[in-house]
């Protein structure tokens, strides 16, 4: 029996394993149910007696990814997908009553590190519930509490209606980031009820969840609720412009056959045709935030959080940030393979159409990357471009204007799976298993234990930094911080090294691409 642990709202009761606590599915807002559907969270209702934390809460409503899809489960095109992902999705009924948190504690006394995690899928998808990040092996292995949330997404979470008169309604953009706010705030005011410092709390994501760390960076009422800032593979320097924001919820209105403005008609549509008018509207795949995700509302989000400069909000806030070297193996390798095999021929017009540049540009980029890279053929050189234009070149720009206010260590993962035949590389997810448990996702690291050393050191890194602000332990060589001088990182690999301004000519090239949303 875990101890019955006593909240702002009311007792809880969780469950005990082998010494470790668990408290799942915790409301700590309101319902955000019609009416009150697009619209800021609110406060939930304290209950009586004790409340049973046993079983996850409801995820967010969102359309599944294909290889994540059971209606699907029987189609061979999504084989190598479903194998590489296998483990991430356990079973939650999706809803939009889903404003819910977990917490992972090795004890209710004392005054440990908090880590709050942000789960990925670009503002479209995901859940905190999902197998590859539940916090049971961290905090474990580290002595820390940690913390897994569900908040509103795409079109329910990021729908932007100030072009329609919303905040007279009761409406307000970046709902699903207001409700991050939120359950930092019952962070704040609860944690230490389960063994967690309220003054110690660090928040970490990856993919989109390193952005939902980003922009929070940079609102306003998440300052002071959170001290320092863990960004994996997602960095966001610039949210999404009011101009788009404006165009996608008129063509959802469009889409919906509902006159522009009028606001209550959509308390009324029902949740399969909000998202189908998500799909419709949407550029590129789910997961890649264009057309929703936090918007600049001179609000919650009053300027873009790392354009043209970090945001004076984080101020003194350490941040650790990285991403590994073949992002896209994973990203876009399923549904398009054909990156794999690109002839020489084809790469200049592979890139251009990759990184929206002109075939001028990706020449140069390319010759740039191959003088870098000699002997490396050309559907590596296409990966690298594009993983690097996608996550790396931004993660890079980040680390050098929030090292000008705040100590940040940055680093590059490059341990090379094994998996499919070792064509995936260092692939986006790689990290994930690093950090929650060595073992946690065989199908990215591979099945076998050459991984395990490193997964032990990260693991290590991300607790001691949460646990000081700098995440040096002995298992790793002396990690400096970062700065635009030196830009020393930390390679993540068999062997750890520390590398002065890794891939200095690909950074360079870098920035002749266009800018990424």
């Amino acid at each position: 029996m875990s101890p019955i642990v006593e909240t702002t709202h009311g007792r809880l009761a969780g469950t005990e394993t082998a010494g470790l606590h668990a408290f799942t599915g915790i409301p700590y807002a309101a319902p955000p149910l019609p009416p009150h559907r697009f619209m800021p969270p609110r406060p939930i209702a304290a209950w009586a007696g004790v409340r049973a934390a046993d079983r996850f809460g409801d995820n967010a409503r969102q359309i599944l990814f294909p290889f994540l899809d059971p209606a699907l489960a029987n189609d061979p095109r999504h084989d190598d997908n479903r194998a590489f992902h296998r483990g991430l999705v356990t079973a939650s009924p999706y809803s939009e009553d889903c404003l819910s948190l977990n917490v992972w504690t090795p004890g209710t006394a004392g005054k440990r590190p908090v880590m709050v995690w942000l789960h990925g899928g670009g503002f479209a998808s995901g859940a905190g519930t999902w197998g590859w990040w539940t916090g049971e092996n961290l905090a474990a292995a580290q002595d820390v509490v940690v913390v897994s949330l569900n908040h509103r997404l795409n079109i329910f979470g990021f729908l932007c209606l100030d072009g329609f008169a919303g905040r007279a309604a009761g409406y307000a953009p970046n709902a699903g980031m207001r409700d991050i706010v939120m359950a930092l705030e019952w962070v704040r005011d609860n944690i230490a009820a389960f063994g967690g410092d309220p003054a110690n709390v660090t928040i970490f994501g990856q993919s989109g969840g390193g952005m939902k760390v980003s922009a929070l960076m940079a609102m306003p009422a998440a300052r002071g609720l959170f001290h320092k800032a863990i960004v994996q593979s997602g960095p966001l320097l610039r949210a999404i412009p009011r101009d788009r924001a404006d165009d996608v919820a008129a063509r959802m209105f469009a889409h919906l056959g509902i006159a522009p403005g009028n606001l209550a008609a959509l308390q009324t549509v029902s949740q399969e045709a909000l998202l189908g008018a998500f799909a419709s509207v949407r550029e590129g795949a789910i997961g890649v935030p264009r057309q929703f995700g936090p918007v600049v509302d001179g609000d919650s989000l009053p300027a873009d959080p790392f354009e043209p400069a970090a945001s004076p909000l984080a101020a003194g806030v350490p941040m650790l940030i990285g991403a590994t070297t073949e992002e896209v193996t994973s990203l876009t390798g399923f549904t398009d393979p054909s990156i794999f095999t690109i002839a020489e021929a084809d790469l200049v017009a592979r890139v251009a159409e990759a990184c929206t540049c002109t075939p001028a540009v990706a020449e140069a980029v390319v010759a740039a990357y191959r003088a870098a890279r000699p002997g490396v053929a050309a559907p590596r050189l296409f990966i690298g471009i594009t993983s690097d234009w996608r996550f790396g070149h931004g993660s890079t720009v980040q680390a050098e204007r929030q090292a000008t206010q705040a100590p940040v260590y940055a680093y590059v993962l490059s341990w090379q799976s094994p998996v499919q035949g070792g064509r995936m590389g260092a692939s986006h997810n790689l990290c994930l298993p690093m950090v929650f448990g060595r073992d946690r996702a065989p199908g990215v690291t591979g099945e076998g234990t050459a991984h395990h050393a490193l997964a032990d050191a990260m693991q290590t890194a991300w607790a001691s930094f949460a646990r000081t602000g700098a995440p040096a332990h002995p298992g790793l060589p002396a990690w400096p911080r970062y700065d635009a001088t030196h830009r020393q990182a930390m390679r993540l690999d068999a062997q750890c090294r520390v590398e002065r301004d890794p891939g200095a000519a690909e950074r360079l090239a870098q920035g002749l691409l266009p800018p990424r949303l």
